[in-house]
């Protein structure tokens, strides 16, 4: 017994021994980790996400430095300054890298390009056009659309000052300008053409760029990036300074988590918008078929998940009542037809869905396919509707009183005038005009107070058509 027990310490320690210099090295390994975090496409809450959790989980790993490699159109202002704190915040130095080649950082991208600590692009890319899009406005900064009679005003000598901004772009513009100038300020880039990016939408190429002192480096690629960056000393949050050694930093990428792609697939604005419409369909269908259970289920999940989504876009409540007055209209003309109440529905529900997202931001709009696929869904629905109405209306009839006459009946029992008859599965009191047997065949007339009015049915010739 000793002995296994010496054995068993033996072993242990040996292992113990082989561990520990993997151990060391796995650790200094770990201290020169390039961490890349890829974002491609329209910027939302789901990117917001990836990226503040990809950064905590550059801090615990205590990366050299993260790689923050973007193609992007733009995307939402609430979701890039999200980005921009997490940035501003982060202890391990961020390198914005605008790649491959062919790619861009147009409008947010450009504004956390000028948040990283290095800013690189490859050739072949772009950046700018960082002006604030919303809808019903001009872009600040721009000519105005009638340049013909400004012109004509000036040689006409007016005294009438310009047509003053909207309050609101104007509000939104300077806020912009202030906050890239900031970033500019702190990272000792240019400051002046960003503000020109964000009130005219100036955009530069790669090299034109780094010489406008726009961006640190161009590198081809990330192997050549590390190179270009390695011995540079940069400055992370709490002021400490860090001189990179990042040319035999090994390299990783960071893919989102599942929390962070499911994100930004529900908060498609598309895909918010179906489950919208998933969900009311699913709670309509539970209340006029009750204990169905499947439909309630999943419309509650579908609707629940759909105004989660719009929670975290920015919407247009106005918008958003509009598709719920035509949805409720259209409801009102599958009960109650009346041609009227749906034609309004559908024009409710496709001025609400025109309506419904604020922005214009690539990536971020609602597609007229699904307005039109959903608006054909609801045409389609009432047409049936109106079919069947239409069909019900001329066909025979099935119920009351109408629908008892010319039946055949099977006489029970029959005393004089009147007696018992069987007919349509049912016992029913009759009466006539004439005397019958038990078991005879006769014919409903009519039904007078509960009671049928029988006869015997008529006997056709042969010359009109039977026997």
């Amino acid at each position: 017994m000793q002995n296994v027990q010496a054995t068993l310490v033996a072993a242990v320690a040996a292992v113990a021994l082989l561990v520990s210099p993997l151990a060391a090295r796995a650790g200094e390994n770990g201290s020169k980790l390039a961490l890349t975090i890829s974002v491609d496409g329209a910027i939302g809450p789901a990117t917001a996400r990836y990226v503040k959790d990809a950064l905590a989980k550059a801090s615990e790993r205590r990366a050299e430095v993260v790689v923050l490699r973007m193609n992007t159109p733009g995307g939402l202002s609430t979701s890039m300054r999200e980005i921009i704190a997490d940035v501003l915040a982060s202890r391990v130095p961020v390198v914005g890298y605008v790649a491959p080649s062919g790619a861009h950082a147009a409008s947010a991208g450009t504004y956390i390009l000028y948040a990283t600590h290095i800013a690189a692009m490859a050739p072949g890319t772009n950046l700018g056009a960082a002006t604030p899009v919303q809808i019903g406005g001009p872009l600040p900064g721009l000519p105005d659309a009638n340049p013909d009679k400004d012109d004509k005003g000036k040689k006409e000598g007016s005294d009438q000052k310009p047509k003053t901004k909207d309050a609101m772009t104007a509000k939104a513009t300077n806020d912009a300008v202030a906050l890239i100038r900031s970033l500019a300020e702190l990272r000792g880039r240019n400051a002046d053409w960003a503000e020109k990016a964000v009130r005219e939408a100036e955009s530069l190429s790669a090299n034109a760029a780094l010489q406008a002192k726009v961006i640190d480096l161009v590198a081809r690629d990330q192997a050549e990036l590390l190179r270009q960056i390695d011995g540079r000393a940069v400055e992370v949050a709490g002021g400490d300074t860090r001189r990179l050694a990042t040319s035999e930093a090994a390299r990783e990428a960071l893919d989102p988590g599942w929390i962070a792609q499911f994100l930004r697939v529900i908060t498609d604005p598309n895909i918010a918008f179906i489950l919208m419409l998933v969900g009311i369909y699913g709670l309509i269908f539970e209340l006029s078929s009750p204990g169905a259970v499947a439909p309630g289920v999943i419309g509650t999940i579908c609707l629940l998940l759909g105004l989660y989504a719009l929670n975290m876009l920015p919407i247009n409540y106005a918008g958003l009542a509009l598709i719920l007055l035509g949805i409720t209209l259209l409801v009102i003309e599958v009960f109650n037809p009346t041609v009227v109440i749906g034609i309004g529905g559908i024009i409710a529900f496709v001025l609400g869905a025109v309506m419904l997202f604020e922005l214009e931001e690539p990536g971020l709009r609602l597609s007229w396919p699904v307005i039109g696929i959903a608006a054909a869904i609801f045409v389609g629905m009432i047409l049936v509707v109106l079919g069947s109405l239409r069909r019900a209306q001329k066909g025979p009839v099935r119920l009351g009183a109408q629908a008892m006459r010319g039946l055949s009946a099977e006489i029970l029992d029959w005393s004089e005038r009147e007696g018992h008859v069987f007919t349509h599965g049912e016992r029913w009191q009759a009466r006539g005009t004439e005397a019958f047997k038990p078991g005879e065949v006769v014919e409903v007339a009519n039904i007078q107070d509960l009671t049928l009015v029988v006869r015997r049915r008529p006997v056709l010739t042969a010359g009109e058509g039977g026997t």
